[in-house]
């Protein structure tokens, strides 16, 4: 049941950013998540010229509705609130959160929980990452922000402390976006966020087919290939567990 006949057709940002996908270009394959969408469409008989990719916004594909594509992926965390509007597939990877701030920022040498929330937080709308700091760390006033370059803007120019991000996603921005700041902590994920899945028409007959050639390129250790490409920090950085 496909959205468009003899094709894969496969949404992702408007916009994409490493190590999620390289170049800007999801269909030069390299890059975690269109390295994982080509395996995937090869374990389900598609070759690589039958994948067509189109452009969405963030927020544009959890609305209701009709989806102009087969799937959606771009790092949606799989949430029982999202899924009252969509459907996901299984999980494809489920990462850490990392603590982003700049070297002077008081949570750089925080070990706890309690001494995170001293400091002033902030995270895009509608995120999984302010669900974290609301609900996992306790923060009370996160400011919100409309969009992801908007948050690292504002802690680059010290109008918040800290933010928090998809480790994968914390390793671009503080080697590219804001190279000022850095990893200062790591988080284990929220037992509420069952981690990152491709996103469906609501009750969409085609998950079940993705779910099984998922499962049997993560058996064939295709997927933690990809991981270690591509997502794994090249230095070992300490947890904070509560």
């Amino acid at each position: 049941p496909l959205f468009a006949d003899g094709v894969l057709t496969v949404a992702t940002g408007s916009e994409v950013y490493p190590p999620w996908m390289l170049d800007n270009d999801p269909a030069g394959g390299q890059g975690f998540e269109n390295g994982f969408v080509y395996a995937l469409a090869e374990e389900m008989g598609f070759t690589a010229d039958q994948v067509t990719w189109v452009g969405t916004e963030f927020e544009e594909a959890i609305a209701p509705g009709a989806k102009p594509y087969d799937f959606n992926i771009q790092q949606y965390s799989i949430t029982a609130e999202r899924q009252e509007i969509v459907s996901f597939s299984a999980p494809y990877y489920e990462p850490d959160k990392a603590v982003i701030a700049l070297p002077d920022s008081p949570v750089a040498d925080a070990t706890s929980f309690e001494e995170l929330r001293t400091a002033n937080w902030g995270a895009t709308i509608g995120t999984t990452d302010l669900d974290y700091l609301e609900n996992v760390i306790g923060i009370e006033d996160v400011a919100i922000f409309n969009d992801q370059a908007a948050v690292f803007l504002a802690l680059s120019a010290g109008q918040i402390d800290a933010t928090v991000a998809a480790l994968p996603t914390a390793l671009f921005v503080t080697a590219v976006q804001a190279p000022d700041t850095s990893i200062v902590a790591l988080l284990t994920k929220d037992a509420s966020d069952a981690g990152l899945g491709m996103l469906f028409d609501k009750d969409s007959p085609l998950i079940a087919c993705v779910d099984a050639a998922l499962e049997r390129i993560i058996a064939a250790g295709a997927v933690d290939a990809l991981v270690a490409e591509y997502l794994l920090p090249s230095e070992d950085i300490a947890y904070i567990l509560e």
